[in-house]
């Protein structure tokens, strides 16, 4: 199974636990319980600090979340880093008729219809700006991973261990992560949380089948100013493409000290998978990787997508673009094809 070269920047959560082995060096035990190696691993406060801004604003949403059973692509929220409640009055007139523009936070704005699929639509999205890879938490390797505690059960051991205390946003953005990964699927879902390169392929593997040879997609920025407002209106450029693939996975980072990524799929539902050319106002390019569910019956009734979209469960497609740090791996199609 091999990774896409669009999918490049993921290397950087890789490439510590690969410096070790390709130096033969034995890579260095993660004491948890007492922490003296934390930094091996990058785990540093300042590093963590830098990494958890993102829940600064958003507290009261994951205080919220705690008993969400909802059909968890609606975790877009966390990446709108400090983001301000944007007035979105300027986009009416521009974007969706069905959408419903006020008190809609910025970052809820990747959702979409497939009637919204043709060349020249135009419609407010949120992309935020690519993750700074300095920040971002690297993914351990798979023995260390598995010896570090990854239960709601032991939040209060793990705060202790990285120094958070029990109300910081550090703390509920911990809470939310374990509650997350430890809900059960809805009707239909495959879903599975992994710290480890190894724990990430094997569940993919289970999904797409054991011998089946895959590929990773990405959202990619081909021109993006950095310190552009992330909520704009962008441009449908081309014909959107459709991806064949019988089944997929989605892989969504998730907030914790370690690299810890929300991979989850629907493979006996309808989904269709696109590639689309967006423009932006002021020069912004986007490549970006949607994907459309075809049935939306087994979704909560409070999904944000219902609400921005102003739709009914199971009542038409939802469609939603993937953030730039979500991985989606297909099987590769054969040449015949």
């Amino acid at each position: 199974m091999t990774l896409s070269l669009v999918a490049s920047w993921i290397f950087l959560l890789f490439q510590f636990a690969v410096q070790y082995t390709a130096q033969g060096r034995e890579v260095p035990k993660l004491n948890w319980r007492y922490g003296d190696k934390k930094d091996v691993y990058g785990i540093t406060k300042q590093r963590v600090d830098d990494y958890f801004w993102i829940y600064a604003k958003q507290s009261n949403d994951v205080a919220q979340a705690t008993n969400q059973k909802r059909d968890l692509d609606d975790i877009s929220w966390i990446y709108g880093k400090k983001a301000q409640e944007i007035s979105v009055n300027k986009y009416n007139g521009r974007g969706h008729a069905h959408y419903r523009h006020y008190h809609i936070k910025p970052s809820h704005h990747i959702f979409f219809t497939l009637e919204d699929l043709k060349i020249g639509k135009t419609m407010p999205l949120y992309f935020p700006r690519m993750p700074d890879p300095s920040k971002t938490p690297r993914l351990l390797p798979r023995e260390e991973a598995e010896s570090i505690p990854f239960s709601s059960s032991q939040l209060s051991r793990l705060l202790d261990y990285f120094s958070f205390p029990k109300r910081s946003p550090q703390a509920k953005a911990m809470a939310y992560t374990l509650q997350t990964c430890e809900l059960h699927p809805i009707k239909g879902e495959v879903k599975y949380c992994a710290a480890s390169l190894e724990a990430i392929l094997n569940g993919v593997r289970q999904i797409l089948g054991p011998d089946t040879k895959s590929q990773t997609l990405t959202t990619t920025y081909l021109s993006m100013h950095n310190t552009g407002d992330p909520l704009q209106n962008y441009t449908i450029q081309e014909a959107p493409k459709q991806v064949a693939a019988s089944r997929m996975v989605a892989c969504h980072p998730m907030p914790y000290p370690y690299a810890v990524f929300y991979c989850h799929s629907q493979p006996w539902s309808e989904n269709k998978l696109f590639q689309i050319t967006l423009g932006g106002p002021n020069g912004e390019r986007v490549e970006a990787v949607a994907v459309c569910h075809m049935d939306t019956s087994q979704w909560n009734h409070d999904h944000a997508s219902f609400r921005v979209l102003n739709i009914e469960p199971g009542s038409s497609p939802v469609c939603h673009f993937f953030p730039v740090d979500s991985i989606i791996w297909v099987p590769v199609q054969s040449s015949g094809v």
